[in-house]
């Protein structure tokens, strides 16, 4: 039993492997390349472990690095679909639930379910937990092309307005401080570019 057992969950991690191939929207900070989303994975995690004192309600810090850890491992199957990039999001949820039974199906059951109900978790963002981590996987990508003097935004044609609705609205509900904190910078950036 510990032998299939170990070798279901070594499974898992290799293929987890994987997501460090899977190249995302977002730039590095230093803007020198793409980032992956393993690193945007890890990113965040810390992310919420240095912000978390500015959640909107208490979190289980615990809990929430969970979430970010294994939130983007069905692009994989699916890649990344960037928050301003033009792709049906219907078709986009369909695709990550098929990946996520096949994913986290490589784990033990009780593995799986586990990771299942937190993935699951943090896709409905009804919970503190999965609302603050939500708001904590908008905040980076929005750093990252601040660092940037604006990154992937004029790839994107990305406006004020769809930074508000795609990701404001997101991060107010979990985490408002940040984004009283970014929003001017995000309004000099757009200003300076005018």
């Amino acid at each position: 039993m510990t032998d299939s057992r170990l070798t279901a969950q070594f499974a898992f991690l290799t293929e987890a492997d994987r997501l460090k191939s899977v190249l995302r929207g977002t730039t590095l900070c230093d803007g020198s390349r793409r980032e992956n989303s393993g690193e945007h994975s890890w990113h965040i995690a810390l992310y919420a472990m240095i912000l978390a004192e500015h959640a909107t309600r208490p979190v289980r810090i615990d809990r929430v690095i969970q979430m970010l850890l294994i939130h983007d491992l069905v692009e994989i199957d699916a890649g990344d679909n960037p928050i301003h990039g033009d792709h049906d999001p219907v078709e986009q949820d369909r695709v990550e639930r098929v990946a996520a039974d096949r994913i986290f199906g490589l784990l033990p059951p009780d593995q799986r379910d586990t990771f299942r109900a937190l993935w699951d978790e943090f896709e409905a963002a009804q919970t503190d937990d999965a609302i603050f981590a939500k708001s904590v996987d908008r905040v980076q990508p929005v750093v990252a092309n601040l660092e940037t003097g604006g990154g992937t935004w004029p790839e994107y044609n990305v406006t004020p307005a769809q930074l508000e609705v795609r990701v404001g609205v997101k991060v107010k509900q979990g985490a408002p401080a940040l984004w009283m904190h970014l929003k001017g910078q995000i309004s000099a950036w757009f200003a300076a570019r005018q």
